[in-house]
């Protein structure tokens, strides 16, 4: 008898059936997985690719209620997003943390009055609690001012930081915790309605597989509009507006642990980040994408552009050549048709499809997710189940908010009290080392280290402190397989690894993957 797949029933047929068939392992589909299982419903989620693969993975590391979004009016989206803001805060210390912005004026195309009016507007509308408020600083005189070219006025308030890529497969792995059945490099190549059911085709390395689902969730991001065609269940009235937003890694341009909000002639926004200690990390942009959904890359233009915008306003000058790193993701947006994409709406829509199909058979019902931002995921999360709950009366209440993540058990949600317990339980390690394993794995960081009592303990070194224990959890518990999965998403110790490092990781998974491996 074959082995019942997690989280499913077998039907008589021998097929596997779920409630929920989530398509999309981004933000969302990870983000609505775990709500779903936790009110006790069997879901499965394929994603095409790996966990946080596209999207998810290549945002600007905020959670952020979207200051510049009042611009454009939508007070609503950045209510949501400041409440979530200080929620998700508390549910992952470790991988969330606050940061503070530096708002120069000097070069403002905005007066200084419209400027404090939205932070006005920005400390009050969401309820914050933990963050400080809006302050005001003279740039000549303050530390936050070196490194930059001018002095003069600077605004400078509070978002937070987040490991983007790990909240995706936090969320994944909590949702497999509470019985979700989470696959990866698996393929959703067709689906038919049958008994107001959907019978889906999946495809991953060993072959094609069917398995039936009460609801289909489609949670694509830039596929979206894929999903539908080939079902044939596409719309002319809502659709998903391709974005590309594109940034850089250069060799650290101030110092400190602030950010910089900085504003261009063209009134568009870039970013400047501490990033992974010795870089700063500059976006991003807002190219429209007229291609098909598929890998990003950052273009000459937009290179140029960024580099300009940080020569602008710091001392040290910055050129392509200059750039360590950088990276692309394509956002899939609702078309709220805005002629610029800087415009278009960020807040998401949820389009359920459940009408008859004929007076005597139901439609199987699917939903699908336009648009959205990491910050907002579990007010999303939470609203699709409000849409689908009429068709699971036996499920759950909604449970997540302040629920946390793996690892984010932390008394108080306090990183600084835990990394202190983690280094008096372990003084064999470098502190750096261990700080890093306390940000990336919170309380699991347990999990990797065990009964080791120093480095050599934690077998093969990959460069940049990557372990083979390590290596071996992030295959075990987090669905890494390949070494861009680990160097460039769990982590971002591609930065630091050296060269050779891809390589010598490669070959030791394919080994281990392959049943060939000794670890």
């Amino acid at each position: 008898m074959a082995r019942q797949p997690k989280g499913a029933s077998v039907a008589k047929d021998g097929m596997a059936e779920f409630d929920l068939l989530i398509v999309g392992g981004g933000i969302n589909g990870a983000g609505i997985a775990r709500d779903t299982a936790g009110r006790g419903l069997r879901v499965l989620l394929v994603e095409q690719d790996d966990l946080a693969n596209h999207t998810s993975s290549s945002s600007t590391k905020l959670i952020h209620g979207g200051l510049r979004y009042l611009e454009y009016g939508e007070i609503a989206l950045v209510r949501e997003s400041l409440i979530e803001r200080e929620r998700l805060l508390g549910m992952a210390p470790h991988i969330i943390w606050p940061l503070r912005f530096v708002l120069p004026q000097s070069q403002s195309p905005r007066p200084a009055w419209m400027v404090r009016a939205g932070l006005f507007l920005y400390d009050h509308i969401g309820g914050r609690r933990k963050l400080p408020g809006t302050g005001t600083i003279d740039l000549s005189s303050d530390p936050m001012g070196e490194g930059l070219k001018d002095g003069g006025k600077a605004f400078v308030y509070s978002d937070c930081w987040v490991e983007d890529s790990r909240l995706t497969v936090l969320n994944a792995m909590d949702a497999a915790l509470r019985g979700a059945d989470i696959r990866t490099r698996t393929r959703l190549v067709a689906a038919r309605e049958e008994g107001g059911h959907w019978v889906a085709t999946l495809e991953d390395a060993r072959g094609a597989s069917e398995v039936r689902a009460a609801m289909l969730v489609n949670a694509a991001g830039p596929w979206v509009d894929d999903i539908l065609r080939k079902l044939g269940c596409a719309r002319n009235d809502r659709g998903v507006r391709l974005v590309k937003g594109s940034h850089i890694v250069v060799p650290r341009l101030y110092d400190g642990d602030h950010a910089f909000m900085l504003q261009n002639p063209d009134r568009r926004i870039v970013f400047a980040i501490p990033y992974e200690h010795d870089y700063t990390l500059i976006g991003t942009t807002d190219q429209p994408w007229e291609g098909p959904p598929g890998r990003a890359e950052i273009s000459e233009e937009e290179t140029h552009y960024l580099c300009d915008t940080a020569n602008r306003y710091f001392e040290r000058s910055i050129a392509p050549e200059d750039v360590r790193w950088s990276y692309a993701g394509i956002r899939p947006l609702y078309d709220d048709h805005a002629a610029d994409a800087s415009a278009v709406t960020r807040d998401y829509v949820l389009d359920l499809d459940a009408g008859e199909r004929d007076e005597r058979e139901a439609r199987a019902p699917m939903l699908s997710i336009f648009g959205g931002k990491i910050t907002t995921y579990r007010r999303l999360a939470e609203h699709a189940l409000q849409q689908i709950a009429p068709f699971f009366p036996r499920m759950g209440r909604a449970w997540t908010a302040g629920i946390t993540l793996p690892g984010g058990e932390m008394a108080g949600g306090d990183f600084g009290a835990f990394l202190g317990g983690l280094i008096s339980r372990y003084p064999g390690f470098p502190r750096p080392f261990l700080h890093r394993l306390a940000r990336a794995y919170g309380t699991r960081a347990e999990l990797v280290l065990g009964e080791a009592a120093s480095m050599a303990a934690l077998g093969e070194d990959f460069g940049g402190t990557l372990f083979r224990r390590e290596v071996d959890y992030l295959v075990e518990h987090e669905w890494a397989r390949t070494a861009e999965d680990i160097l460039w998403r769990r982590s971002k110790l591609g930065l630091h690894a050296g060269e050779g490092a891809a390589e010598r990781l490669g070959s030791y998974l394919a080994d281990r993957l392959s049943g060939n491996g000794n670890g």
